[in-house]
């Protein structure tokens, strides 16, 4: 596809969701309290959407991944968080 068909087909998807994540910021920044390794990992991902480097959603997904080799003796909690807290 073109780079107009593309914008064309995804633009409109694309626009909501970066409004949807700016909102989710605002409502973490008028939250109290700390914020945990999540934010952190969100921040350092946005900021791969910033320069025209390629493979942007690669970059994006090993930010937020766990890069270790071996398997976890026991899991950290019941559930997937979306980040690894180790990475910062």
């Amino acid at each position: 596809m073109t780079r107009q068909q593309v914008l064309d087909l995804y633009f409109m998807d694309a626009r909501c969701k970066l409004i949807d994540l700016a909102a989710f910021l605002d409502r973490v920044d008028r939250g109290t309290g700390e914020a945990d390794f999540r934010l952190s990992a969100l921040q350092d991902s946005l900021k791969a959407l910033s320069g025209a480097e390629p493979l942007r959603a690669k970059t994006v997904l090993l930010t937020l991944s766990d890069p270790t080799l071996e398997p976890a003796a026991k899991a950290l909690g019941k559930g997937a968080v979306g980040a690894w807290p180790g990475a910062n």
